[in-house]
């Protein structure tokens, strides 16, 4: 793979690492092979314990846990909302609000298999924005979970009109182009096909806050943004700006 997943912060009970998009975060029932990041982790440190995850498209931060103790720790923060989740996800469409809360239960959708719809008889789903820019047609938010549904972030959105830029499933785009941006200033070569800025959902779990498991102390973390989501946001400031 092209990307390579990055540790961030390491001690003895606990890993923080940085997942590439496209990564999957524990192995696939069927193709074990497939890269993940629990058996990099493994193949590095041993035994490991997966404390929570991300989708396969998502790039950012995850913790991981070096002992059953730490792993029980950490999942009862997650659990009692004593941890921050914070994403980086840009949207379509121009917010007018600069927060909100998006508080709607989120069901397995009844017919289409790996979808999730807002459903009154879901589990409670909450999720917090704030708006970090505005371009002409798109939006950057910084999106703070409550809880922990499948695709959470992505149903949300959805369901208030402002879907992820790219999101095949939620939003029916599967990549983000410089000549949606340029227009008929856009000059590719007309041999060769145009190449997307950015081909996976356009969402970044970039930051943790949490307790140390032993020491109790309040510990911060970031994931630096990949390349395809700052090239995105790179060529949104130059071509998007509202």
């Amino acid at each position: 793979m092209k990307n390579h997943p990055q540790i961030i912060h390491e001690d003895d009970q606990i890993i923080l690492i940085n997942k590439p998009a496209n990564y999957l975060a524990i192995p696939d029932r069927f193709k074990p092979d497939l890269p993940n990041i629990q058996g990099f982790l493994k193949a590095k440190f041993g035994q490991i314990f997966t404390v929570h995850r991300i989708d396969k498209e998502t790039s950012g931060i995850m913790i991981f846990a070096k002992d059953e103790v730490t792993h029980k720790t950490l999942n009862d923060q997650f659990e009692n909302r004593k941890i921050e989740k914070h994403y980086l996800a840009l949207t379509m469409g121009v917010m007018n609000n600069d927060n909100a809360v998006i508080d709607k239960p989120i069901g397995k959708h009844p017919v289409i298999k790996g979808r999730m719809i807002i459903s009154q008889k879901g589990k409670p789903s909450i999720s917090e924005y704030t708006v970090l820019e505005r371009f002409k047609n798109f939006t950057l938010l910084d999106v703070n979970i409550k809880t922990g549904r499948t695709h959470q972030i992505r149903v949300h959105l959805e369901s208030i009109g402002f879907p992820l830029a790219v999101d095949p499933i939620y939003s029916k785009k599967e990549a983000f182009f410089l000549s949606e941006l340029k227009g008929k200033k856009y000059r590719g070569s007309r041999e060769k096909e145009e190449r997307p800025l950015m081909s996976r959902s356009a969402l970044h779990a970039h930051r943790l806050c949490f307790n140390h498991p032993s020491t109790n102390e309040v510990l911060e973390f970031t994931a630096e943004l990949p390349k395809d989501f700052n090239a995105v946001l790179k060529q949104l400031r130059k071509w998007g700006a509202a």
